[in-house]
């Protein structure tokens, strides 16, 4: 009976170590970010509403602009996380993301009176500003929760978000059927479920690296790759072969036990750790030095707030807020970042239409959105893993691998403007990849130079040119150039705006000029991203994770008491 007791007690603190461990966290912050990619959907459901509401393709834009807007303006996300505790975070953007896409739902099925216009922006500004509140939750944390894998950690987290509408599609075709504007409401009540589930499992631990803590990262790596190779078999079957609904349900399972694999690595490594602390226990007692440095820091934060404004530390400490913000390298990053990730927004949200105009059926709009949604992965993957390894072997700057990422991206857009029989699926392809791989590249640079203190603010307030460039580059250029065309089109039929509900335009001339602006300014953001990676150059010949390891170090001194004496 005692042993039974003494095993059940076990099994129970087991439990409890599990669940509050870094593992276990990283696992449910994978499940938490392959949620948080519902603005990707844009392109499948914007037909409907702008079928169902009347909008021109202006007035579509502008909300994919609000869109943008709500997706990449996470400063009050970063701010509040400051300040709140993560659950807190995680549980705000639970609710916004619940409202907002409910309410877009409510609309698009008749549910409540047709809304104003402004008003459908404000509900999906709200409903893509919840992903912000997931990013700074879960992102944010598994990067300062493993500060020395922090290019492969955001290309794995970015990676699942990219994955997202893909695995979207799969499950909305189970449980809803071919109903796009179902999708909505899966958007609505799928994300905020799962955040509220693993609301307190995400919070910062102690760090304390593992040696084969790469080859871990290496095991989801390989998982997550399965599951984007079955997600695009699936994308490529369902087009070649009729799917009913059991074949669908069967396909959204395989793809949930595929979520769920990365729990076996997760267990094996809590395991290993449990093992450790058990070994360590009784032969040790740690006596814990003075924390001098956090005081140094304190009376330092005390001098820096406005006076050393304009006299920043050397690239890789702790900037302040404002530091970072006006320095010259966060500047040319922010212009970078208007450019390369301005027109992949801008290309990604016509999606649909260009399918439209270049005689594409419906299906094959979908093949762009999913296609678009898995290379998105393979290039966050890919971003992440490849500069770490880059960095690591060889010092090769970041901003360097963003600008051929750039150049890349120059490719696909230039695809659309001239496009061929089957080039919209490359273009696809290509867009998908490029703008994947910016995102983790974006957060990674900001962390190396800027360090991790205010690191939830600033990765929010670096991709604020996002948005911008969204604006600038989708409403005010490519939606009133595509009007203009139509417009043309309209006129030499004999017809007015008024004559019909939706305004369209048909024909390889309608994304031409369009795209070829957006390949210029593409290109202008890799020569802009090249001077980043040259003026870094020598930040990055040296040891950038070095202050990690002795602060690490640092920490876990102790004085040794052994059981020799016992022996």
């Amino acid at each position: 009976m005692g042993s039974e007791i003494h095993s059940s007690g076990e099994t129970v603190r087991f439990l409890i170590h599990f669940f509050n461990g870094r593992w276990f966290m990283v696992f449910a912050s994978f499940l938490i970010m392959a949620c948080a990619g519902a603005t990707y959907l844009f392109g499948t459901y914007s037909k409907d509403i702008k079928f169902t509401l009347g909008y021109d393709q202006t007035t579509l834009n502008l909300l994919g602009f609000f869109k943008d807007l709500g997706a990449n303006v996470g400063v009050m996300s970063g701010l509040i996380a400051e300040v709140t505790p993560t659950w807190f975070v995680l549980v705000i953007g639970s609710a916004m993301n619940f409202v907002g896409y409910f309410m877009i739902w409510l609309t698009v099925t008749g549910r409540v009176t047709k809304p104003q216009v402004w008003q459908m922006c404000l509900y999906i500004c709200i409903g893509a500003n919840s992903q912000n509140f997931a990013n700074t939750g879960a992102l944010v944390t598994c990067v300062k929760n493993f500060p020395e894998s922090r290019g492969v950690m955001l290309g794995l987290l970015k990676g699942y978000v990219g994955l997202s509408g893909a695995i979207f599609t799969q499950l909305y075709f189970a449980i809803y059927g071919n109903d796009s504007k179902s999708l909505i409401l899966l958007i609505a009540w799928l994300p905020a479920v799962v955040s509220l589930v693993f609301v307190y499992s995400i919070r910062e631990k102690k760090v304390v690296r593992q040696r084969n803590e790469i080859n871990v990262f290496y095991n989801f790596l390989y998982i997550s790759i399965f599951l984007a190779l079955f997600l695009m078999a699936m994308n490529i079957a369902e087009k070649q072969v009729h799917f009913n609904q059991a074949a669908y349900i069967a396909s959204a399972t395989i793809c949930c036990v595929l979520l769920f694999v990365p729990l076996t690595v997760t267990v094996k490594q809590e395991i290993e750790v449990w093992n450790m602390k058990k070994l360590e226990e009784p032969s040790e007692v740690k006596i814990e030095k003075p924390k001098i440095k956090e005081i140094e820091d304190g009376e330092k934060e005390m001098k820096s707030c406005l006076f050393t404004v304009f006299d920043p530390p050397p690239r890789g400490e702790d900037y302040t807020i404002l530091q970072a913000l006006l320095s010259l390298d966060m500047i040319i990053l922010f212009l970078a970042t208007f450019c390369g990730l301005g027109s992949s927004l801008t290309a990604l949200d016509n999606l649909g239409q260009i399918g439209e105009s270049l005689g594409y059926p419906n299906h094959a709009v979908s093949s762009f959105v999913s296609l678009v949604s898995i290379w998105n992965y393979f290039g966050r993957v890919f971003s992440g893993f490849v500069s770490e390894y880059l960095l690591s072997k060889h010092k090769l700057p970041r901003p360097l691998m963003m600008t051929l990422v750039l150049l890349l991206s120059c490719a696909g857009h230039l695809l659309i403007a001239f496009p061929v029989p089957g080039s919209v699926y490359i273009a696809s392809i290509l867009m998908g990849f490029s703008f994947g791989a910016q995102l983790p590249l974006l957060f990674a640079i900001i962390s190396e130079l800027f360090g991790l203190k205010y690191f939830s603010t600033l990765f929010n307030c670096g991709q604020l040119a996002s948005p911008l460039g969204s604006y600038i580059l989708n409403v005010r250029v490519t939606g009133m150039l595509y009007d203009r065309e139509a417009m043309k089109q309209l006129t030499a039929r004999g017809l007015t705006r008024k004559d019909v509900k939706d305004l369209t335009c048909l024909g390889s001339q309608c994304y031409k000029l369009p795209f070829v602006i957006l390949a210029a300014v593409t290109f202008f953001g890799a020569l802009v991203s090249l001077g980043l990676a040259i003026r870094t150059r020598e930040f990055y010949k040296g040891d950038i994770y070095k202050k990690f390891r002795e602060e690490s170090t640092h920490e876990s001194e102790s004085v040794m008491v052994s059981d020799s004496r016992k022996s």
